[in-house]
């Protein structure tokens, strides 16, 4: 019932990532969520780990930091890492992943979508056919709009945690 729900990796944070076995995969894009994925919700927090990360990663793949978050936001990180971006994405609605793959000349198997929630960036992400990585949340604090994802997130972890589909801190590729 929940599959739709279910990541195929799940990592402790962006630093973790299996990205050598990604580029095996065929992926050739990152999408990778703003909020407690790269910096924590609501503060400004440029990181010099992950702006030499993403220099690395850019050898090898196309970054786009997907967000929905408002412009200000997502340009002030897009700018500093030096990568595109989409703001007010609204995930997990289709139209700005359809968006992103018409733009960019997307294909569906050669992306990965990485951020830490399940009913955005996990489900945006596979309902499209995108390979979709999981990370822990940097902080317990997030932005409004994530409060009842976050109940239903909670909701949907303790149906995998009793079938033993997926436990928090278990990680896998």
């Amino acid at each position: 019932m929940f599959k739709v729900f279910k990541p195929n990796m799940y990592y402790n944070n962006i630093f973790d990532i299996n990205y050598n076995k990604l580029k095996k995969n065929g992926i050739k894009y990152l999408l990778f969520d703003l909020d407690n994925t790269i910096s924590p919700a609501k503060e400004y927090v440029l990181n010099d780990n992950i702006k030499k990360l993403f220099i690395s990663l850019k050898n090898d793949f196309s970054i786009i930091l997907f967000s929905n978050n408002f412009n200000k936001r997502v340009s002030y990180f897009a700018n500093y890492y030096g990568i595109n971006y989409a703001y007010l994405s609204l995930k997990p609605l289709y139209f700005k992943y359809v968006y992103l793959i018409i733009k960019y000349k997307l294909k569906r198997k050669e992306v990965a979508s990485i951020g830490d929630q399940l009913m955005t960036d996990i489900f945006g992400g596979n309902k499209i056919g995108f390979t979709t990585i999981l990370v822990d949340p940097l902080t317990n604090e997030d932005g409004n709009a994530s409060f009842i994802n976050r109940k239903l997130e909670g909701y949907i972890l303790s149906i995998y945690d009793k079938k033993n589909i997926h436990k928090k801190g278990k990680y896998y590729d």
